[in-house]
């Protein structure tokens, strides 16, 4: 027990040196994220913006500059998971098939990213749901927190997909930024009049919407969102592992293959 908690500290020491060795995703986290909430609040009007929420059912009419401050926070926290994800998936692929090929065991490898990626998501999605505190107060912050979380959790799953599949850093960036704009941005009731349609339910960030406006703007449970989350979630890890299995494992032909004939005889 103590040589697989010794492996796992290890394995997961280096993944979080690599986040804090990202230097601009820190600096997204610290500024773009309170940037873009504050000027969600001050730019877009205080008039009430109803819509219906597909999960519950509820008609929400929150002021419209509230809403856009978290489908903003939305979209900040799942740009910055996906890009953390990428470039440590990307930068470090190297690094981690070797660790593999020397023997270093590939499920304390992926557990370490996983933590890594927990904590960094809980920390983001937090600072999130503070920042949007700051001008008014969500009816449910602890799950709003959660939906963040999930929503953050799911793009750095599917960071991780990207940086094992891409082969150069602007196709996964790009990646990244194009599917959390159209994804967030569809579900914006303010930007979309029908973001209740029955097609969003097939978006990745669908359950964490959800749960997010409820927690928001409501004192309904955010369960179901969730749920719907978590099972986006565990695909993107699912489809994360493999890849990354596929990655690490061993391109040298084996015994066999190196000697399809057997041992020759003298």
């Amino acid at each position: 027990m103590r040589k697989h908690w010794s492996l796992f500290v290890t394995a997961s020491r280096y993944a979080l040196i690599g986040h804090a060795r990202n230097r601009f995703a820190m600096l997204l986290v610290v500024l773009y994220i309170p940037i873009w909430i504050a000027l969600a609040y001050v730019t877009i009007p205080e008039r009430p913006a109803p819509f219906r929420l597909r999960a519950t059912g509820q008609v929400l009419s929150p002021a419209g500059n509230h809403l856009t401050q978290i489908t903003g926070a939305l979209n900040a926290v799942t740009l910055i998971a996906g890009f953390m994800m990428f470039a440590a998936t990307f930068t470090g692929g190297a690094f981690d098939r070797r660790l593999a090929m020397a023997g270093y065991p590939r499920f304390h490898l992926v557990l370490a990213k996983l933590s890594a990626l927990t904590l960094v998501c809980a920390a983001i999605a937090a600072y999130a749901t503070a920042v949007t505190g700051v001008a008014w107060s969500p009816r449910q912050p602890l799950m709003l927190v959660a939906a963040l979380f999930c929503a953050a959790m799911t793009y750095g799953a599917l960071g991780v997909v990207f940086g094992s599949v891409l082969g150069r850093e602007v196709e996964g960036m790009f990646a990244i930024l194009m599917i959390s704009i159209i994804d967030v941005a569809l579900q914006n009731p303010l930007s979309n009049s029908g973001s209740d349609s029955a097609v969003m339910r097939f978006l990745p960030s669908y359950g964490a919407v959800q749960a997010s406006m409820s927690a928001a703007f409501s004192t309904t449970s955010v369960s179901q969102g969730l749920a719907i989350q978590l099972l986006w979630l565990t695909v993107a890890a699912f489809a994360g592992f493999l890849v990354f299995r596929r990655r690490t494992r061993n391109a040298l032909p084996s015994e066999r293959e190196r000697c399809p004939t057997g041992p020759s005889r003298t």
